[in-house]
């Protein structure tokens, strides 16, 4: 599985700035309510992706609350690690902690020492680089995003910016949908249908 696969809805953000959004779970009138948001669906590798063009981290994180407002009524199995709705997130300032996820790995980079107790508290282990930490690998894929978020917003509460890289450049990154299990193997021939093949 892919990481945009573990919760009900995965909001994430793509390298280059598009704000995007997966459901996997049936949502009644979800087209409908992300569309009114300004999010344009599309199909890509197997899946429904809906993507908000870049735009300015205030309305990017008003459209996507807006929308995640009206889906949160179907389900709370939610996860926002969207670097595009973060309005400290600007690419005016470099982030105090950027958050990388790549080859299974999941790390983090720390500018400020303020950072070190909440990474350390959620989870996230020193390694021998100063101010690099990284989250154990025996951790389930779930579980490693939810101790990002969790994080994230940890350090936001005590003013601490921080930048989530999911390791997903551009829109045809996005990884496709989880593999489905292959449809039952045909019934064999019964003596009636053998009979009526010849």
């Amino acid at each position: 599985m892919a990481l945009t696969d573990h919760h009900g809805i995965f909001i994430g953000a793509t390298g280059d700035g598009y704000t995007f959004l997966v459901l996997n779970r049936p949502i009644p009138q979800a087209i409908f309510i992300l569309t009114d948001a300004g999010f344009t669906a599309l199909r890509h590798r197997g899946r429904t992706v809906y993507l908000l063009r870049p735009v300015t981290a205030e309305e990017a994180d008003r459209r996507t609350g807006v929308a995640a407002r009206e889906l949160m009524a179907h389900t709370h199995d939610i996860i926002d690690l969207a670097w595009t709705t973060r309005q400290h997130d600007n690419g005016h300032n470099p982030p105090n902690v950027v958050f990388g996820f790549a080859n299974g790995a999941v790390t983090a980079t720390a500018t400020t020492d303020a950072a070190h107790d909440v990474l350390v508290r959620h989870g996230f282990l020193l390694t021998d680089q100063k101010r690099h930490y990284l989250l154990p690998d025996a951790l389930s894929e779930r579980t490693t995003l939810s101790a990002v978020a969790s994080a994230e917003d940890h350090l936001d509460g005590n003013g601490v910016s921080a930048h989530i890289d999911l390791g997903i450049p551009t829109v045809k990154d996005i990884p496709p949908a989880p593999p489905r299990p292959d449809a039952a193997p045909p019934a064999p021939p019964t003596h009636q249908t053998a009979r009526r093949t010849r």
